[in-house]
């Protein structure tokens, strides 16, 4: 019984793998479609995937999120309208692309659609204050996958980017708090990446 159940699970999820998702292009302008497809792809391109099918499928899962986002800015006036659509459609979106990709793939996903502004801001935060304690880092690090979760869900890349600069204002709000000044470091930083340049 247990090896039926097994064989059921595998032909399941199989059959996920090699369904087609369809590019929700209809009635959408072709220059449109073809920059969010060929952004969708660059994305994917970093996944490193093998399977060329399941690679079209998250090409289109990622393009079509695209273009649900910008359908639900365009359609609803109310933020109370958008912000249940957005509700839906952000859970959707992992959902989706957990039937071809592992929860580190996810991540890279997300880390594609927000140009890994998370990665880049922790690395330098860490940088330009070394002596950060494992509980600050912890919380840094927390608060950046949160301005994730709001940027892959704003309409531009100026809105994507303006949620992780209301974070970074609250970091360095948190850092200040902790007794560091910001200021300082920074310029200690400077002359760090200063003396490694003249070392090369």
């Amino acid at each position: 019984m247990k090896q039926l159940i097994l064989l059921a699970l595998l032909l399941l999820g199989s059959s996920a793998a090699v369904k087609a998702i369809d590019l929700n292009s209809a009635g959408r302008d072709a220059k449109y479609v073809e920059t969010i497809v060929k952004r969708s792809q660059k994305i994917v391109d970093k996944l490193g995937l093998t399977n060329d099918s399941v690679a079209k499928n998250v090409c289109h899962i990622i393009a079509n999120r695209y273009f649900e986002v910008n359908d639900i800015f365009e359609k609803f006036s109310t933020q109370a309208e958008r912000d249940a659509a957005l509700y839906r459609s952000h859970f959707a979106f992992p959902g989706t692309l957990s039937l071809y990709l592992d929860a580190a793939q996810i991540e890279q996903v997300k880390d594609g659609i927000t140009y890994g502004v998370l990665q880049v801001t922790y690395k330098a935060t860490l940088e330009m204050i070394p002596t950060l304690t494992a509980q600050e880092k912890a919380q840094i690090y927390a608060w950046l996958v949160e301005a994730r979760e709001f940027a892959i869900d704003a309409e531009s890349s100026e809105k994507r980017h303006a949620a992780f600069g209301k974070y970074k204002g609250r970091i360095n709000n948190y850092l200040s708090a902790r007794g560091y000044d910001l200021k300082k470091e920074r310029e200690a930083w400077t002359k760090r990446i200063e003396a490694q340049k003249q070392k090369k």
